[in-house]
């Protein structure tokens, strides 16, 4: 895929989890768009670029530590786009069957990372006096799980997820009225069920239900992404893009 617009011509932007299947797809975009890159993962090697940079979103001290490297070298921060999504291994039970203590732990690990990237990035977009947030949330912080089409498989769809997923668009929200007024806008991107080798009969529930009648790429999900984070969405903020191909529509 080729990309000519430069739209985001030397915006420094953080992209966290940018190793994952979405999050590779946003880097690359976002790249291709003229920005200069800021993947920040875990179990990564730092490089002098920062072009990755190792960071452990679950942890205040590693969140503040790559907010000041970035900002060390090079004295801003445009945008920043939370798509790391850490989880349990127990991820994936049935609703009966979550342990209190994993459902806290992922609330943890996924919500208040997002509060802590945003606490520690807010401040240095303030005093700067302008940048963009997007938070990539799902179509499933939007409405309920449809649960047929998980019929003939062991899949389901955890519950934490859409607690998760619908706290943060409305997280956003709060942010997006809160820092208006600083020229900082806060905003959603809420796929919808991206295709990741998932069993052939959960593939074909999805798609017999969804209006595109496919289930959705990385690729159709990072175009949204860049769109918020450059200025031709200079005033658009604490709105929820759903990129679903027609699920939530009816």
């Amino acid at each position: 895929m080729h990309y000519t617009m430069k739209r985001l011509d030397k915006k420094i932007i953080i992209v966290t989890g940018g190793n994952g299947l979405i999050g590779r797809q946003i880097v690359g975009k976002l790249l291709a768009e003229g920005a200069l890159c800021i993947n920040a993962e875990l179990n990564a090697v730092t490089d002098e670029s920062l072009s990755i940079l190792n960071c452990d979103i679950t942890n205040q001290e590693s969140v503040q530590n790559m907010v000041q490297q970035v900002v060390q070298k090079y004295g801003r921060i445009d945008g920043l786009v939370n798509n790391a999504y850490p989880r349990t291994k127990d991820w994936g039970a049935k609703f009966e069957n979550i342990p209190a203590e994993s459902w806290r732990m992922n609330v943890d690990m996924q919500m208040n990372s997002i509060f802590m990237l945003c606490q520690a990035v807010l401040p240095v977009m303030v005093k700067q006096g302008a940048g963009s947030i997007v938070n990539i949330t799902s179509i499933y912080g939007v409405v309920g799980p449809d649960f047929g089409v998980y019929e003939g498989t062991e899949m389901t769809m955890p519950a934490a997820y859409s607690a998760i997923k619908g706290g943060v668009i409305n997280f956003s929200r709060y942010l997006a009225s809160y820092y208006g007024k600083h020229n900082i806008r806060v905003n959603c991107v809420s796929p919808g069920g991206i295709f990741d080798q998932q069993p052939e009969v959960f593939v074909k529930n999805y798609e017999t239900r969804v209006p595109m009648r496919r289930m959705g790429l990385p690729e159709d999900i990072s175009p949204s992404v860049s769109f918020l984070l450059s200025e031709e969405s200079s005033y658009i903020t604490g709105q929820n893009l759903v990129v679903d191909g027609g699920w939530t529509a009816i």
